[in-house]
């Protein structure tokens, strides 16, 4: 059960942020050469421990699955858990493949400030952008005004003008 709290059991205060992650590869262990993988524990209150962040924030592992495997039920559990997040700043972490395909879903969720973030790399890569990512949402989920946003490749989109771009790797806008 969610509970208000930090990980080692301090009162989230509501100017707080609640963290909702739902796996990808931000959260991806790889076995082999790329093919067999799992998507792990989430890896976004270590990022955050690491970088010494001062903002209370709490963590809530609501799934844990590749994007592409995401259903409308899912999206739908996603919008849930943000409407019940005890404060205005929720910042989630998403698989990128399907990442637009939420942050549409929560469309109409204003009086949050939501912002969605992932990693193209899986953050137990020594190459990987999940740090740099989830830094930059961390601190657009606090200054952005209400609404949905992705934050990815060092650039805020909102939802309905943003696409992925495989063949180069990144986000940008649509």
């Amino acid at each position: 059960m969610h509970q208000n709290r930090t990980e080692d059991g301090t009162q989230v205060p509501e100017s707080g942020v609640t963290i909702i992650t739902t796996g990808g590869t931000i959260d991806k262990i790889y076995f082999d050469a790329l093919s067999h993988y799992e998507v792990g524990t989430p890896v976004v209150a270590g990022i955050l421990a690491e970088a010494g962040v001062a903002v209370p924030y709490t963590v809530r592992s609501l799934m844990q699955k590749d994007s592409l495997e995401l259903t409308a039920a899912d999206r739908a559990q996603v919008r849930k858990a943000v409407e019940e997040a005890p404060t205005p700043h929720v910042l989630i972490t998403h698989g990128t493949d399907t990442m637009v395909e939420t942050a549409r879903a929560l469309a109409g969720l204003v009086e949050k400030t939501i912002v969605l973030t992932g990693a193209l790399k899986p953050a137990r890569f020594r190459d990987t952008d999940a740090q740099f990512n989830v830094a930059a949402a961390f601190v657009a989920v606090q200054i952005l005004p209400g609404g949905v946003w992705i934050v990815m490749n060092g650039c805020v989109f909102e939802p309905q003008h943003v696409r992925k771009n495989r063949d180069a790797n990144r986000f940008e806008w649509a």
